[in-house]
């Protein structure tokens, strides 16, 4: 259907050469940072008390608005897979388990939660703030962040049961070695736990300390072990976006080596690559000097101009 393909190509981020699309995805930003400062402004009650009736409505208006467009990319979302094999509803079914659309589901679900189930205001807010999560599909960095956490999950899910496991066993140290001495701070495993993420994290607010000679030395023994265990996690995302970097490189350079098998980069392609770049989230210097590496490869033995910046290529 054509009027699904456009609304697909409407949805997607705007495109240099299709004013509408990104006319709508800039509204689309603008409406979720004015959620965003909304629910940061209904937390003033003065400003809430004034102005109640006036955030209902935006609430309302807001909801309607994302409603839409989760159903409509719900909708048009088959004409975006790559393969045509499946059914249109194992297809849909499949973009609604993506994560990207789950975000979409749970901006608006509150909402309607709301509707048939007593919620309290303050967690009905900060359920509406993850709304800001809707802006990753728009900024290449926060896509960059979704995509090392989805391909690090099993690592990092790993990382966690390590730090898991130590937060009991340092709990569980902690209160045998000061119960009798604390009782009312270390009085069972659970009110450790307080102590044992302190620790363990390395943040140390001092609210709660040994008192023990023993316990001093194991406090110490576990504030080294949690500067390598909270390490773990930075040292697993740090390689992920260092491998994530790499394969939009990867990507970037591909398609400038497709786009220069005629030995000319006209102005649509030229095009298409910015238009790419900015997807992939790369710099405009680092793109272009990707771009003249791939040229001059491809160029050896035919010199040319680089449509870029008109320096000769040999």
């Amino acid at each position: 259907m054509k009027l699904r393909k456009r609304m697909a190509e409407l949805l997607e981020q705007g495109h240099h050469m299709d004013r509408a699309s990104r006319t709508l995805n800039l509204l689309l930003i603008l409406l979720i940072s004015m959620n965003v400062v909304a629910i940061f402004l209904e937390t003033v009650d003065s400003v809430y008390a004034q102005y109640q009736q006036a955030f209902w409505y935006f609430e309302v208006f807001s909801v309607v608005i994302f409603t839409i467009e989760y159903l409509a990319r719900v909708w048009s979302s088959i004409d975006l897979v790559e393969s045509h094999d499946t059914s249109p509803v194992v297809g849909r079914i499949r973009y609604m388990l993506t994560p990207i659309a789950l975000i979409d589901l749970i901006a608006i679900m509150p909402f309607y939660l709301s509707l048939y189930v007593t919620i309290d205001l303050r967690f009905l807010r900060v359920l509406r703030l993850l709304r800001l999560f809707k802006l990753t599909r728009y900024s290449p960095a926060l896509g960059a962040l979704l995509d090392v956490v989805q391909k690090e999950s099993e690592a990092l899910l790993a990382a966690f049961v390590v730090l898991l496991t130590m937060l009991v066993i340092a709990a569980g140290g902690i209160y045998l070695l000061e119960n009798e001495l604390q009782p009312e701070t270390f009085g069972s495993m659970p009110h450790s736990m307080w102590w044992a993420i302190v620790t363990l994290t390395t943040v140390g607010y001092g609210d709660v300390v040994p008192m023990t000679t023993m316990g001093k030395m194991f406090a110490g023994f576990i504030g080294l072990i949690g500067i390598g265990m909270i390490a773990l996690p930075a040292a697993i995302m740090a390689s992920g976006f260092a491998e994530n970097i790499r394969l939009r490189k990867q990507q970037y350079n591909q398609y400038i080596e497709h786009f220069m098998k005629d030995g000319v980069l006209d102005e649509q392609e030229r095009w298409r690559l910015e238009q790419l770049r900015e997807e992939l989230g790369l710099d405009s210097d680092e793109a272009l000097q990707l771009l003249h590496t791939v040229m001059h490869q491809a160029q050896r033995s035919t010199p040319s101009q680089c449509p870029h910046c008109g320096e000769r290529l040999s």
